[in-house]
This record gives C-alpha cells, sequence and structure tokens, in this order.
C-alpha cells in the first residue's frame, strides 16, 4: 500500500497512513473537488437505475460513498440505500441525513457484507487505489459476495486510455482562496496527481495514486473473480464505449 502522509510542513512528512485514508479525510479534499457537476452525476443515478429496472424500495449499496452525496440521491428515487467509506469524517458527515430507509457505515470495501445488495455502486474512480493487486481482486470477490441472487454491480472508471492521452502535467486551481497546484504523470502502471499548497501558513503535500485499470484488466480481475461482465458504457448518458474517446469506462457485472 502506498504510504503517504498528513498534512505537514514540506520537510516533515511523516509516513504514516495509505495516502486515501489520509487525505479523502482532510477537508481539502472536499474543497478542491467541490465543483464537481453533481447534477451529471444525477442524471448518471436517473439513467443507471433506470436501465437495472430496479424494484421500489431495492437495497442499494453505494460503495465509497464520501459524504453520501449520491447515496442521498438514490435514496430520493425511493431506493433502501446504505453509503459505506473508509472515511470515518466522511461518514460523519454523511450520517447527518440518516434516515429509516438511509444509512451509512465505515466500511473496507475489500471486505464483504453480511446484508445481501439488489445494486452496489462503486462510483467516480473509487477503484484501484490498493498499492496490491491483490487487493483490487479481493475488493470484486467482496462486491460479488454482496449481491442478492438478481443484483447488480456497477464499477464507474475513469478510460484510462483517454485520460492518459489527454493527461495536463501542470495546473493550478484556486478553490476558497487556496491555490492547488497540481502534477499528474502516468509511472509504474498508476496515475499519479501531486497535490502542493499553503494554507494558514502551513505547506500541504498529498499524492493520489490510481492503478491504471483498462478494460482488459477489469475483464481479466473479473474472469478470475467469477464475475458475468454484462455491459460497457462509455459515459453518463450510458453511450456505448470508445476505447480511445469515451471519457468513462461504466462496467455493469453480476
Amino acid at each position: 500500500m502506498s504510504e503517504e502522509q498528513k498534512p505537514t510542513t514540506v520537510n516533515q512528512d511523516q509516513p504514516t497512513e495509505t495516502w486515501f485514508s489520509s487525505w479523502f479525510d482532510t477537508p481539502y479534499y472536499h474543497i478542491l473537488y467541490k465543483d464537481r457537476n453533481y447534477r451529471e452525476a444525477q442524471v448518471f443515478m436517473d439513467n443507471l437505475t433506470h436501465y437495472l429496472n430496479l424494484p421500489e424500495k431495492a437495497k442499494v449499496l453505494d460503495l465509497a460513498c464520501g459524504k453520501g452525496r449520491h447515496s442521498i440521491y438514490l435514496n430520493q428515487l425511493g431506493f433502501n440505500v446504505l453509503g459505506a467509506d473508509l472515511s470515518e469524517n466522511s461518514i460523519e458527515q454523511a450520517s447527518k441525513n440518516t434516515n429509516d430507509s438511509l444509512h451509512f457505515e465505515v466500511h473496507d470495501m475489500r471486505e464483504p457484507f453480511e446484508e445481501k445488495y439488489d445494486a452496489i455502486f462503486n462510483l467516480f474512480t473509487s477503484f484501484g487505489y490498493f498499492e496490491n493487486d491483490e487487493d483490487n481482486l479481493t475488493t470484486l470477490k467482496a462486491i460479488k459476495e454482496s449481491l442478492s441472487e438478481y443484483g447488480f454491480a456497477v464499477i464507474d472508471f475513469m478510460n484510462v486510455t483517454q485520460v492518459i492521452n489527454t493527461l495536463v502535467p501542470e495546473e493550478t486551481k484556486t478553490v476558497d482562496g487556496i491555490d492547488f497546484h497540481l502534477k499528474r504523470y502516468l509511472k509504474e502502471g498508476h496515475i499519479y496527481k501531486e497535490i502542493d499548497f499553503e494554507d494558514q501558513g502551513r505547506k500541504f503535500h498529498y499524492t493520489e495514486k490510481v492503478r491504471a485499470l483498462t478494460l482488459n484488466d477489469f475483464e481479466e480481475l473479473m474472469e478470475e473473480a467469477g464475475i458475468f461482465l454484462l455491459d460497457i458504457f462509455g459515459d453518463y448518458k450510458l453511450k456505448k464505449f470508445h476505447k480511445t474517446e469515451s471519457e468513462r469506462l461504466i462496467m455493469i457485472f453480476k
């Protein structure tokens, strides 16, 4: 597992935690990505649940749910939703929206759930963070084990080929008065994003690292996990997947 650091001054980095458990738990992660297109995400949820023809009050698991925005919307669509995430901070925030048919819990996606779900959604490239490739296979097996007999699972991943071809090596994004300096590159089968910024007189550094998994990689993993890949889409409108042009790699399986 990639060992990254909690926020600190630049010369005092401490390799204490996995990058995702430290970075996702900071408020800065949510500041940097606050302008994501959530309307587009809701259209995706509408299209996806319609395509899957989920029954009313179906049990839906939002795996790696963050602060629960999409879990909340899925619940508004009439589903019984559990949002799960490794980040305790995110789950604490999400849990403020709990109701009789919407719940949240801290959970490692490598572990299966006792409950069985009609649909499991892993959205917006929330896969491939692990240093050990075996953990990706373990996660797929856990998803399969957590599905009901007639359930479907969905992984919404980046289209690695398109991302690499259009990678912006360096840029600065200013959000809430903070200048986030971003560097992106491909190294040893992973796509990296280094994030540097200053706030309140302190310097911070984080590194995002995601396995550059192609459709072929997923197909091999799924075959090994005993998973049947049903359909593949290339964007949130569920258009056909194109290897070099599609923005997303959306896989539906059971």
